[in-house]
């Protein structure tokens, strides 16, 4: 059994259901289930015995040991965090401790559970710590891509948070043993992606008939990773990364948010055509920059292909397509994720 947290999640949910369909090895899944956190997600998954849901918060330190010592599970994938920048900007405390003491709580109940291993047990066991490219900071133009030596200058408290976290895995490994490994990934995109990030968000408004919000002049530029690509490089590393290692894991995809946004209108031009035969174009509506907006992220991900033998499967085309059809396709999953908060929220941040 693996335990993996926050995988109600996006990202986490699209890794256990696909390590799910490729192994037969049990999942552990535990998650808050805050508002980004769905068990919709998972309902394909209802009534399998390999899965195991508990709804807890890697904070509480007394959940992790019992669910540790009940269940020993030979590795943790953490992709327990709050992750949204712009709430980091209005809310910043959770993101502290979630992303801060959430790991620090995580850590030390994974350090008890595996220093009390046998010898076998411990040199089989893996810590893997799901991170980001924000960490690095912002990118001018001409600036070669993000690798695993860049310098951390996180400019959010999101990025701040998950940078601390970061060197809180780093120094358990040096400091106790703890075999750990950290991914440090770009924009991801896909399937059950909660509709407050750029494409999701775009892809629901656009078919609402309500504006397209694109901050500043849209030319961020964003390295973007289809999600199902990112899960399969986390099982990579997982299963062969050199421990105290990290890797960044990208799409090559670099993209302007506005070329996204286009790219998106055009696709929902083909597949959903508005009934006044107009262009989803017609909708795109420039808002005020966000504070301390990075202008780009770029990942350089020759590591994890040289030293592991990675790369993405998909390309950004067909990945984009992919995921406009899935939204198309489950327009239920969206309705139920759009609460009375969530329009709150996007009414708040876009008005």
């Amino acid at each position: 059994m693996i335990l993996v947290t926050g995988g109600a999640g996006f990202i986490g949910a699209n890794f256990v259901l696909d390590w799910l369909a490729q192994s037969d090895g049990p999942v552990l899944n535990l998650d808050k289930l805050t508002y980004a956190g769905n068990l919709e997600n998972l309902a394909s998954l209802q009534g399998d015995p390999r899965h195991v849901f508990v709804q807890g918060d890697i904070a509480d330190g007394a959940l992790l040991q019992g669910l540790l010592t009940e269940h020993r599970p030979r590795a943790v994938v953490n992709f327990a965090a709050e992750s949204h920048v712009d709430r980091s900007i209005h809310g910043p405390e959770d993101f502290i401790q979630t992303n801060i003491v959430g790991t620090f709580r995580l850590l030390e109940a994974v350090r008890a559970h595996w220093g009390g291993l046998d010898e076998a047990g411990k040199a089989a066991f893996r810590f893997l710590h799901v991170s980001t490219d924000e960490v690095y900071g912002s990118l001018a133009a001409t600036d070669s891509a993000f690798t695993e030596e860049h310098r951390y200058e996180p400019n959010s408290p999101y990025s701040a948070s998950k940078a601390a976290s970061d060197h809180l895995v780093r120094a358990y490994h040096h400091t106790y043993g703890l075999p750990v490994l950290t991914t440090n990934c770009s924009n991801n995109y896909g399937p059950y992606h909660f509709p407050e990030k750029l494409i999701p968000l775009m892809i629901v408004n656009a078919l609402a008939g309500k504006p397209l919000p694109v901050y500043g002049d849209g030319m961020q530029i964003r390295d973007w990773l289809y999600v199902k690509d990112h899960c399969s490089a986390i099982r990579r590393v997982l299963a062969a990364g050199q421990l105290g290692e990290v890797y960044n894991v990208g799409g090559w995809n670099e993209k302007p948010n506005i070329e996204i946004v286009q790219t998106l209108c055009a696709l929902l031009d083909e597949l959903r055509p508005r009934a006044d035969g107009k262009s989803y174009r017609e909708q795109i509506s420039y808002v005020k920059d966000r504070p301390g907006h990075d202008r780009r992220y770029a990942i350089d991900a020759r590591k994890l292909e040289k030293e592991l033998g990675w790369k993405p499967a998909e390309t950004f085309e067909t990945g984009i397509r992919k995921t406009v059809q899935w939204y198309l396709d489950h327009p239920d999953w969206v309705a139920h994720v759009q609460s009375g908060s969530y329009r709150d929220w996007v009414s708040k941040q876009y008005r």
